[in-house]
């Protein structure tokens, strides 16, 4: 298979290059060169998409295309150069308009979608609207297309640092049991999906021309059964002590991600369904998750060969502060890297 990755230099598209390249695919990575080398066994082709898209690269005859980009333009161009190639396209659980809603494919209903390029620095909120642009693009004009929307995708060379943070963390705490701050309820549902099990399934569908929707997520798991995964895959034994929403809120800790958050964490009921995606469809279509705890292996030996990794999340001064403030009202604390629930 001539397989054109549209990207192919950061997290999900470069293991989605690496994946192809083992098998022994002819693969070319298109992108700016800005965001780090290709993997080994791709041929890097300069492309900036803001660009018209070059004729000689149009003319190499691809058999399959996969495309991470966010840019309705940028998708017409390329979908318009490459009219019969097998298109896989990676969107977002972004796409659905009610994030309490769990409704996946054919049934949630999707935002209204932004045709137009915007500026995400400027508007945040067109990030799933123009992932509907880009969905109704490949789906109109490729001869054959898949598309996959992904929730929150984990593992070694995570540029989140969401997922990220909880081996992190429960790396610090090997050395006995060390209280380790929780966010809501162990029962919560939560998903992830190791980008190297994304990766391999993407290059499955471009090897099969496989066509379809689907949610690209992992098994809906209990948020304290996939930390104590978490915890066995670091070798680590902490006390947990759970918070719920109003806790974390009066403790000006904030959700899913960046400073003073507790990754994973959503707010209840206004983001029950984000998390909560039937993976079936996916699993049917032959998306394999791993383990947790080998994700979670993995991503703390990259984080250690990785001194610029970034994670996001509290600090440990400012976790040790709200696990103060919570104090024993609020503390569900159990021993054990088993515990969690």
């Amino acid at each position: 298979m001539r397989l054109l990755v549209l990207g192919g230099s950061v997290f999900l598209s470069r293991a989605v290059a690496a994946d192809a390249a083992a098998r022994g695919h002819e693969v070319v990575a298109a992108n700016r060169g800005r965001s780090g080398p290709v993997p080994d066994g791709v041929r890097h082709v300069p492309l900036d998409r803001a660009d018209p898209f070059p004729d000689a690269l149009a003319a190499e005859g691809f058999d399959a295309v996969v495309d991470v980009s966010r840019t309705p333009s940028h998708v017409r161009r390329a979908v318009a150069a490459l009219p019969g190639a097998h298109w896989v396209f990676v969107s977002t659980i972004n796409v659905y308009a009610d994030d309490a809603d769990p409704g996946g494919p054919g049934v949630g209903r999707l935002r209204d979608p932004e045709p137009d390029d915007v500026d995400g620095a400027e508007n945040p909120d067109a990030y799933g609207a123009m992932k509907v642009a880009c969905e109704d693009v490949v789906l109109d004009g490729a001869v054959t297309a898949a598309v996959v929307r992904p929730g929150l995708i984990v593992g070694p060379g995570d540029p989140s640092g969401r997922f990220a943070y909880w081996p992190a963390r429960l790396g610090r705490a090997l050395d006995g049991a060390v209280d380790v701050l929780a966010p809501g309820d162990p029962a919560d549902p939560v998903q992830v999906i190791d980008v190297r099990d994304l990766a391999a399934w993407v290059v499955d569908l471009a090897e099969r021309r496989a066509a379809g929707v689907f949610d690209g997520v992992g098994p809906v798991t209990p948020i304290g059964e996939l930390l104590a995964a978490v915890a066995r895959g670091v070798g680590a034994a902490p006390r947990w002590v759970w918070a719920d929403d109003a806790a974390l809120a009066a403790a000006d800790v904030r959700p899913w991600s960046g400073e003073r958050s507790l990754p994973l964490w959503l707010p209840r009921p206004e983001y029950a369904g984000m998390p909560a995606h039937d993976a079936g469809p996916a699993r049917e279509a032959g998306l394999a998750p791993r383990p947790v705890e080998e994700t979670a292996r993995d991503t703390l030996a990259w984080l250690r060969a990785t001194p610029d990794a970034h994670v996001t999340g509290l600090t440990a001064a400012e976790e040790a502060a709200v696990v103060a403030v919570v104090g024993d009202d609020s503390r569900r604390a159990t021993r054990g890297a088993d515990s969690g629930v």
